[in-house]
């Protein structure tokens, strides 16, 4: 037994030995760091582990943050039209090339391609709202505020700001926060998921292509250790962080403890409202894309249809005859949703369909173990829609963050309006009616932070800003739009008194007000 034991170690490590680790990028160059310990980074539609991520120390992220400490003194002196041109360089870069940044996504999440390359979209968007920096950090000036006075405004740059980013979107959601705080004159330290790493690393290389000087963009990877060293450093100005709500609670406590800015967005627990007068074919389909899109792993995801009662059985069977369709497999193979991220977590949403039938739901599409395309052993989880779910069950009040679809029938608005309100979390929600007297209502009543009236998935555009209310967002911060250029940004005001000559050099504005 020993003897076997020993061997079969040995070919483990042996075949670890041949796989690939990405590294940490420090100052525009891959760093090893001086940690040894390191995580492994599966390919989800195989099941097997294609590569391995190196977890950083606590010295590490310190190299890190010096690094980009000592980048700042002149990336902020950086004149505007520089920056500028930079990003633009950055944009172009990004859109010829996105294929490729598409076939990381594809390989590390087990996202599809088409899904994969929607997500490079919606980052692009606000790489070209970042291109619009100086419109955004532009100061203000009142002209004589008293005689011979003058007061302006100006937007500085923070520091060294750290991003904490989540597995389900690696590439969009570093592109929501860093092409702003770069643009805006800061140094940037990001943390992107240990389980799907190499599309920071990919989009860190970009940037340096594109002309970013050396030390201004840097990627430390890491569990716990590295994040804690993150919210902990003295010279880190600003955290901004997306994932689940206990975590952005734990992020957002931790780093405003340590005197930083925090952008905290948690969790979801989307609502789907529609009313008896709704396009029923338009609203299966929404319910269908929204359920089930990129395996159903993001915060905006519908988990919920409130269906009114007289018209859930039609829904729910128009909603069943369209998953009836969908293809379950491998992203590279013209499917419409991959595999989860891990095989642990795939194992858990699969749980929840127990759960419901423990709690008197109707599973009306199973799942597990359906025919896929792809390696047996992948981390699959097919479809899934429950019917008639109590609201008291877990299945209804957990964040399942997979492709499980609930239907809670209401019997009208208001009651449909009462349980999205009542709930714990306010990210995104919808409501489908052809009524725009309830659909106003619904805008002006609904405690969600996103709203869509007929858009099952409400993410704003680049140009305005992306946030929850409630359990999904913690402090006051969103990302992007008007919101991530003035988070990223300190206002100094001054007020100004210059001597005039043609008066003998004495001021006669101050402190007299005229």
């Amino acid at each position: 037994m020993t003897e076997t034991s020993t061997t079969t170690a040995d070919a483990g490590e042996a075949t670890r030995s041949q796989l690939a680790t990405v590294e940490h990028w420090i100052g525009g160059a891959s760093v090893s760091g001086e940690s040894d310990r390191t995580g492994p980074v599966y390919n989800p539609a195989l099941g097997t582990v294609q590569k391995h991520v190196r977890f950083a120390s606590v010295a590490d992220v310190d190299l890190a943050v010096k690094t980009a400490e000592a980048a700042f003194a002149s990336w902020r002196d950086t004149s505007i039209a520089k920056r500028q041109q930079i990003m633009f360089a950055f944009r172009e870069l990004l859109n010829a090339r996105s294929p490729e940044l598409a076939a990381i996504l594809t390989s590390e999440h087990g996202k599809v391609l088409g899904d994969a390359a929607g997500e490079i979209a919606r980052g692009l968007e606000v790489v070209e709202l970042a291109c619009a920096m100086p419109g955004y950090t532009k100061g203000e000036y009142s002209e004589n505020v008293s005689t011979g006075i003058d007061v302006y405004t100006v937007r500085q740059p923070l520091g060294v700001v750290g991003i904490i980013s989540p597995f389900n979107f690696p590439a969009m959601v570093p592109l929501w926060f860093f092409p702003i705080a770069i643009a805006s004159g800061n140094t940037v330290v990001l943390k992107p998921s240990e389980k799907d790493p190499s599309a920071a690393i990919w989009l860190a290389k970009l940037m340096q292509e594109a002309g970013l000087p050396d030390g201004v963009f840097n990627v430390v990877h890491g569990d716990k250790v590295a994040v804690d060293a993150l919210l902990e450093h003295p010279t880190v100005r600003a955290i901004s962080f997306v994932g689940s709500t206990p975590i952005a609670k734990y992020i957002y406590e931790t780093a405003s403890a340590n005197g930083k800015r925090v952008q905290a967005l948690g969790g979801a627990k989307n609502h789907m409202l529609v009313l008896p007068d709704a396009d029923l074919d338009l609203a299966a389909d929404a319910a269908v894309n929204a359920g089930f899109g990129s395996a159903g792993e993001r915060c905006m995801a519908v988990s919920v249809v409130l269906a009114v009662d007289s018209v859930a059985d039609a829904l729910v069977a128009k909603v069943r005859e369209r998953m009836s369709g969908l293809k379950t497999g491998d992203g590279t193979r013209g499917t419409d949703m991959g595999p989860l991220i891990t095989r642990e977590h795939r194992d858990k949403v699969a749980g929840y369909v127990d759960v419901a039938l423990e709690d008197g739901a109707d599973v009306v599409v199973d799942g597990r173990g359906i025919e896929i395309d792809g390696d047996p052993d992948g981390f699959w989880l097919g479809p899934t829609l429950v019917d008639k779910v109590p609201t008291s069950s877990a299945v209804y009040r957990d964040e399942i963050f997979g492709p499980v679809l609930s239907v809670v029938r209401v019997d009208g608005y208001e009651e449909g309006l009462g349980i999205i309100n009542a709930s714990r979390y306010g990210n995104g929600t919808a409501i489908f009616t052809n009524d725009g007297g309830a659909a106003r209502r619904f805008q002006r009543e609904v405690t969600v932070g996103m709203v869509g009236i007929n858009v099952p998935i409400p993410v704003p555009v680049a140009y305005h800003s992306f946030g929850g209310w409630k359990d999904s967002l913690f402090g006051t911060s969103k990302s992007y739009g008007p919101h991530g250029f003035e988070f990223y940004t300190q206002e100094k005001a001054i007020t100004s008194r210059w001597l005039d000559p043609s008066h003998g050099g004495i001021n006669l504005g101050f402190p007299q007000h005229e």
